[in-house]
Formats: C-alpha cells, sequence, structure tokens
C-alpha cells in the first residue's frame, strides 16, 4: 500500500472540505479497485489457509460488486487455530511487556500509515463515508496506541503489597488467562477488531478472531499490519465463515479462555450464558443500544437539530451508539421538530465513496426490509413521516432515506426495540422527569445526551440517566462520536457484561486476572 499524508480524522470532524484529503481519498479508491477480487486467507499461526470452499464479499453499495474472497472455516480450522494460539500463548506470555508494547505501537503507525488505503477498502466494503471510513481506521490505531500507554502507566499491573513480617516479600500481579477468542461486527470492522484483539495481546493473551462475514477484508488487514509489525505466528490468527460454524466452535470449545462478543443483544445473551459451563470464564459483550436524547424547552434548538441529525443518521444509523429517539418538551417540540427536518432534508444519500455523498447503503438486504418494514408500521400505527421513508431507486445498492417520525405512542415499539436503521423516533414530554423516565424505561442502557442550557436540568440528567456514555449539549453527536482516551465505551444493563467500557481506562484489564505472590526469605 501506498504511503499518504496522514491526517487526525475522529468522529468529531465536522468537515471533510480539505483538498489534499479528498485527493488522497480519491487516489486510494483507485488502488483500492485494482486490489478487488482476490481471495484472501485464514491465519493460522504461521500457515496462509485457503479452503475449498469460499464465500464473496460483496459491496452494499452495489451488491454486484465483489471485493474479495474468503474460505468458509470449518470447526477443524477453528481448532487449529485455537491450538496455534495456545503454542504460541507461553513465549508471547513470557515476552517482556515493553516489548510486546512496542510491536502493538509498531501496527499502529503501520495503520496510520495506510490510513487512506484501509479507509478506501472500508467504505467499499461496508458503505461509510470518507470521514467515518477514515475515523475507523484511525481509532483503530489510537486504541492500539492508548492501551500500550495505559498498561505502561500501570507498570505492566504489578504493584508491591504490604507484608506481615520482615521476610515476607508480597506483590499484586496481574496476569493473561490464556487464548481469547473475538468476535467483531460490520459496523466498525476495524476497530471493533483491532481494539479488542489489542487489548488482548498487549496484556499477553493470543488471540482467534471471527470477524463479520459482511466485514471480514478489514479484519483481515488489520492482521496484516500485525504481520508486518512483527507480531509472532500464532499471536494472532482468524478465521472466516458462519457464525453457525466458526462461532459455535468458538463458544464451546474449552481451549478459548475468554471472549469478547460485539453485536446484538440477542446473540450477545445466548453466547453469555453459554460460554461458562465448568467454571467461569470472562466474557466481554456489547450488546447495542436503544440510544435517547433529551431536548428541554431550555436548549439552544439549533445545536439540538444538528446534534440528533449526526447521531441518527451517521453510517445509516448502524452504530450501537446512534440516536434512535428524542424526547421533546411539548413547548419546544414542533420547532425542534421543523429544524431537524429542514436539516435532514438537506443530507446527499448515494455512493459513499463520492466525497459529496454523506449517507450510504445499509449494510444489507436482511438490514433494509427492516427499514421498510418499519416505516410501514410507523404510517399503519398513526405516526407522521416528517421526512424520508423512501428507498432511493438504486438498482444495486440498499439506499434508505433518512426518516423521522412523530406522532406515535410513547410506548410504542419503534420506541423500545433497537433497529440499527436511519429511523428516528420523536415523542412528546410534559417535563425533563417524564423524558427521563422515558429514556430509562428499556433494556439497553448504551449512550444519552440532552441538549439544555440550565444547569440544574443538566445535573439531574447526569444524576438519573441510565447509561455508560453520556452527553450534553454536543453537536458533533447527541450520543456519538467517543474516541480513546477521551470518552470510554461501555453499556448498562442489556447493553454490556462487564461495566468496564473500551477506549477506556480499565479496558485492557478485562483480559488479565490478579495473583497475590508472597514470597518468604532473607
Amino acid at each position: 500500500m501506498a504511503t499518504t499524508p496522514r491526517m487526525k480524522i475522529t468522529y468529531a470532524t465536522l468537515s471533510a472540505d480539505n483538498e489534499e484529503l479528498q485527493s488522497a481519498f480519491d487516489a486510494a479508491l483507485e488502488r483500492a479497485r485494482e486490489e478487488l477480487g482476490t481471495t484472501y486467507p485464514m491465519i493460522i499461526g504461521s500457515e496462509e489457509r485457503f479452503a475449498d470452499e469460499t464465500f464473496e464479499d460483496r459491496s452494499p453499495i452495489d451488491r454486484d460488486l465483489v471485493l474479495a474472497r474468503f474460505p468458509k472455516g470449518t470447526r477443524k480450522d477453528v481448532r487449529d487455530a485455537i491450538d496455534a494460539a495456545r503454542e504460541a500463548y507461553p513465549a508471547w506470555r513470557d515476552t517482556p511487556w515493553r516489548e510486546r508494547l512496542t510491536i502493538m505501537r509498531r501496527a499502529a503507525e503501520i495503520i496510520s500509515d495506510r490510513q487512506f488505503d484501509l479507509a478506501a477498502l472500508m467504505a467499499l466494503e461496508v458503505g461509510k463515508n470518507r470521514l467515518e471510513a477514515l475515523g475507523d481506521v484511525e481509532e483503530t490505531a489510537d486504541l492500539l496506541r492508548y492501551y500500550s500507554d495505559e498498561f505502561e502507566k500501570a507498570d505492566g499491573f504489578v504493584k508491591p503489597m504490604g507484608s506481615l513480617s520482615e521476610a515476607e516479600r508480597t506483590r499484586s500481579v496481574l496476569r493473561p488467562y490464556g487464548v481469547f477468542a473475538i468476535i467483531s461486527p460490520f459496523n466498525f470492522p476495524m476497530a471493533l477488531a483491532g481494539g479488542p484483539a489489542g487489548g488482548a495481546m498487549i496484556a499477553g493473551n493470543t488471540v482467534v478472531l471471527k470477524p463479520s462475514s459482511d466485514a471480514p477484508l478489514s479484519g483481515w488487514k488489520f492482521g496484516e499490519a500485525l504481520r508486518d509489525a512483527g507480531l509472532p505466528d500464532g499471536v494472532f490468527n482468524l478465521v472466516t465463515g458462519t457464525g453457525d460454524t466458526v462461532g459455535a466452535e468458538l463458544e464451546e470449545n474449552p481451549g478459548i479462555d475468554g471472549m469478547v462478543f460485539t453485536g446484538s443483544y440477542e446473540v450477545g445473551m445466548k453466547l453469555y450464558r453459554g460460554f461458562t459451563k465448568d467454571y467461569p470464564r470472562p466474557i466481554v459483550t456489547e450488546m447495542g443500544g436503544k440510544n435517547p436524547a433529551i431536548v428541554t424547552r431550555n436548549a439552544d434548538l439549533d445545536i439540538a437539530a444538528e446534534g440528533a441529525m449526526r447521531s441518527a443518521f451517521g453510517f445509516d444509523g448502524q452504530k450501537c451508539s446512534a440516536l434512535s429517539r428524542v424526547y421533546v418538551e411539548k413547548a419546544v417540540a414542533r420547532e425542534f421538530v421543523d429544524k431537524l427536518v429542514e436539516r435532514v432534508s438537506t443530507i446527499k444519500v448515494g455512493d459513499p465513496t463520492e466525497r459529496d455523498n454523506w449517507m450510504g447503503p445499509v449494510i444489507n438486504q436482511r438490514a433494509l426490509d427492516k427499514f421498510t418494514d418499519a416505516v410501514a408500521e410507523a404510517k399503519k400505527d398513526g405516526g407522521t413521516i416528517e421526512t424520508g421513508g423512501e428507498v432511493l431507486d438504486a438498482e444495486r445498492g440498499y439506499f434508505p432515506t433518512p426518516t423521522v417520525v412523530t406522532g406515535l405512542p410513547l410506548e410504542h415499539r419503534l420506541f423500545k426495540e433497537e433497529l440499527f436503521v436511519p429511523l428516528l423516533v420523536v415523542g412528546e414530554v410534559d417535563s425533563l422527569d417524564q423524558a427521563l423516565h422515558e429514556a430509562n424505561d428499556t433494556a439497553y442502557g448504551l449512550t444519552a445526551g440532552i441538549f439544555s442550557r440550565d444547569d440544574a436540568e443538566v445535573r439531574r440528567f447526569l444524576d438519573t440517566i441510565q447509561a455508560g456514555v453520556v452527553y450534553v449539549n454536543r453537536r458533533a453527536g447527541a450520543t456519538t462520536g467517543a474516541w480513546p482516551g477521551i470518552q470510554s465505551f461501555g453499556g448498562w444493563k442489556g447493553s454490556g457484561s462487564s461495566g468496564k467500557g473500551g477506549l477506556g481506562p480499565y479496558y485492557v484489564q478485562q483480559f488479565l486476572r490478579e495473583q497475590s505472590q508472597t514470597v518468604i526469605g532473607e
């Protein structure tokens, strides 16, 4: 891959009006198109393994566009990958942690050097726009940097303890578990593969990654960067294939010591219940959200409308942190909705690799069907489609329009269930207390936001809201936009299992277990 000038793009970057950025992305797209149709192997120890059966990685922008082909991994492939990870584990565990960090930081630099090439492939693979794809790639690099820095600050998590005699020396040591399985989703195909895998490896574990079958190429490219950084064989393994085969073996195999899963509540809870059998094994789950924003009569409605638009429709609402419901006080409801609709109506939908298009396709036909079904349900149940509700006449892609719905009762399903599509429901409330009650009345607790210029209202929100990531008056995104070392990202209730957020200072410790070491001697 060619090296291009680096640019610091985050999810809070509001504008792509930079000719150097656009030119670099255009050039990267040309290079990406030259790679299309390649067949990639699985990574199992030192082996690049192909298979007789493959599946196609197609673009949601154009379903006729085959980006790559990947092996359909079998249970034997998974077992071999676990064996390779177990074989590599003792040497990696015993590698001085500063040497491990050197490799991971080198991988971060390689990813940043390749940011445009990796982002161009990602835009084609999952339909992110230019800024979103660049942000995903740079977040991956920053996750490796940040987790390495936190490990270093903790001096490898070795802490001297007290003693009961002069002859006694005791210390607390955090030690790795062994082999971690990482099951990553399509929506942040590099960051949500690289972040968990990086945290596990920094801690001294080895990894078997199963990337989403909708986005295996981004996971493979992360593995390529690790290899190029000098990571020893077997520390990182990648097996592609279905959840019924690859995922099931990872769940059931006793050679897996821990797991990280990012995806739906239904699948996450199934894994959470089924992963622990003979004895507890750590499983970190991030299972989505039904994220609310509250707009009070004391809000700056222009900022609120901008923040709601960006969080609801960035990447088509296909973010676990996406805003999907707004509770607005009746006194300002119509004015807020009008301002929101005005902004949403300006969103350009189309091929996201083109610089002027902000919103692209949803990931597949199932997602598009979920969108059209939700729109039909909203209409049937008396809702008003304020804007959107249509599917673009794109012959080969999956292009819904950003949709705002009002007029549904607050107990309606569309206020309660995660959809993962670009549909935002807005409900009117009489007070902040009612808004907080409705916001918390859900199984989820991932992100939430409020727009108010009243300090007492903000304090009540912060003290009452049941969510792991909260924002106040955030124009760049009412409920979205977390970044490594800035906002820890983790959910409460049905949104997460560990209470420790990714991107934050307590994440890497989840890949370690404590051992108290007392030595008696002269």
